[in-house]
């Protein structure tokens, strides 16, 4: 059997790159041969003899993500269109290239989050929202053209799901719901330094991760709940910095010296057992991978309802807000955990518990089950049909064709 998979990049630190390369990896252990439409790969993949990648060049010269997208999606389309004979299954990740796909994985739902009560873009808010509106609106066009013209779409959260149903699908479009996975076993026996990190050592210390240029992740609501918590609560907050508003508003707020910039931190699973609990409001997320490693890594979660993995959270192991952007319930649900270590080192321990169903190669064998069955029903319909000269000149010219290692688009 041969795959091809089309995403941007396929590498350990990047959240769509993660799951693709679990899939890939997994694949290959299997002796699945595997194509990878991507811009980046990671090189231990490379080393693989069944790996073919077929490098998708951008440059630098497009002004904004949007065009970046589509120059992608016609690069990888045309490759795809033109040697459609050297793979079996097609498996994309949302709206990503112009060929309909076998297996589409939904990481995001942009017309769920249009219609959030938490969308904060608009048109009339300057350029970068005006830009930030029109992204979001033309995303939710092309991801329902592709969801639409997928065979089988794989949610990674009910949450998801629902937003895809609710788009409207066709008879011929199944939709399934395959979590993402988490390296349980990295996260789970990691040691905490937090002199590594220059965290306070007798401070209540919360963690924050996500993208801090936007405001969907919210880390407004935590530095707003700061104000309502004892001094001794501080957050530890990691992720790329340059352009994030949030150091000047910590500032503003007066609560600057109790939240620590870590920038992009590499050695997660340590940070994880630096802290005492992972937070997370979300104004809307499909299923974060970071979640799932705090849970892992067996920290207590405080999230939010808006974000997709808040469904797999229980009261044992976690607490769940019903409003993302209200600061004084976020600051009790802190408080709670600060003033009782026994309630939050049982419900870390079942955060740990919990997470140990959502491994990576749980994920990925459920991809590999569906690679199977749609090439198989796909054999099986090619030995119905009767053998004609065209048939035979296709299989001559895959045998004949024999691998490669890398082609350009």
């Amino acid at each position: 059997m041969r795959v091809a998979i089309v995403t941007h990049v396929v590498r350990h630190n990047d959240g769509q790159g993660r799951v693709n390369h679990e899939i890939a990896r997994a694949a290959l252990d299997e002796h699945i041969a595997v194509t990878l439409v991507a811009s980046h790969v990671a090189p231990e993949l490379l080393a693989d003899p069944l790996v073919r990648w077929v490098p998708i060049r951008i440059g630098r010269f497009w002004p904004t993500n949007l065009l970046r997208q589509q120059v992608f999606a016609l690069k990888s389309a045309w490759w795809l269109r033109t040697h459609r004979a050297e793979y079996d299954v097609l498996h994309v990740n949302g709206f990503i290239t112009w060929t309909p796909a076998d297996v589409n994985t939904a990481h995001f739902v942009h017309s769920g989050w249009f219609k959030s009560p938490h969308y904060p873009f608009g048109v009339s808010k300057g350029w970068w929202s005006a830009y930030q509106f029109v992204y979001t609106r033309v995303n939710a066009v092309l991801e329902g053209w592709a969801y639409r013209r997928s065979r089988v779409i794989a949610a990674v959260s009910q949450k998801v799901a629902t937003e895809i149903a609710a788009i409207g699908l066709t008879p011929r479009n199944r939709l399934d719901v395959i979590y993402n996975g988490v390296d349980t076993q990295g996260f789970a026996v990691a040691q905490g330094d937090r002199a590594r990190f220059k965290l306070p050592d007798d401070a209540f210390l919360l963690l924050f991760v996500g993208d801090l240029r936007t405001p969907r992740k919210n880390l407004g609501t935590v530095l707003k709940a700061l104000q309502h918590l004892p001094e001794r609560v501080h957050i530890a907050v990691a992720g790329y910095l340059p352009g994030s508003p949030y150091p000047d508003e910590a500032k503003a707020l007066g609560v600057a010296d109790r939240v620590h910039f870590l920038g992009l931190v590499k050695e997660m699973p340590v940070l994880m057992h630096s802290v005492d609990a992972f937070v997370f409001p979300s104004r809307y997320e499909a299923m974060s991978l970071s979640l799932l490693e705090a849970m892992a890594a067996g920290l207590p979660v405080v999230t939010a309802r808006t974000a997709g993995g808040a469904e797999i959270i229980t009261p044992e192991c976690g607490i769940v807000l019903d409003d993302p952007d209200d600061p004084h319930t976020l600051a009790q649900a802190v408080a709670r955990l600060a003033s009782n270590d026994d309630e939050r080192l049982a419900m870390g321990k079942a955060a740990s518990e919990l997470a140990t169903g959502f491994g990576w190669a749980r994920m990925a064998q459920q991809y590999i089950a569906l690679y199977r069955q749609i090439a198989g029903q796909r054999e099986d319909r090619r030995r119905a049909r009767k053998p004609d000269a065209n048939d035979t000149d296709t299989l001559t010219a895959n045998v004949l064709a024999g691998p490669q290692r890398a082609d350009r688009a």
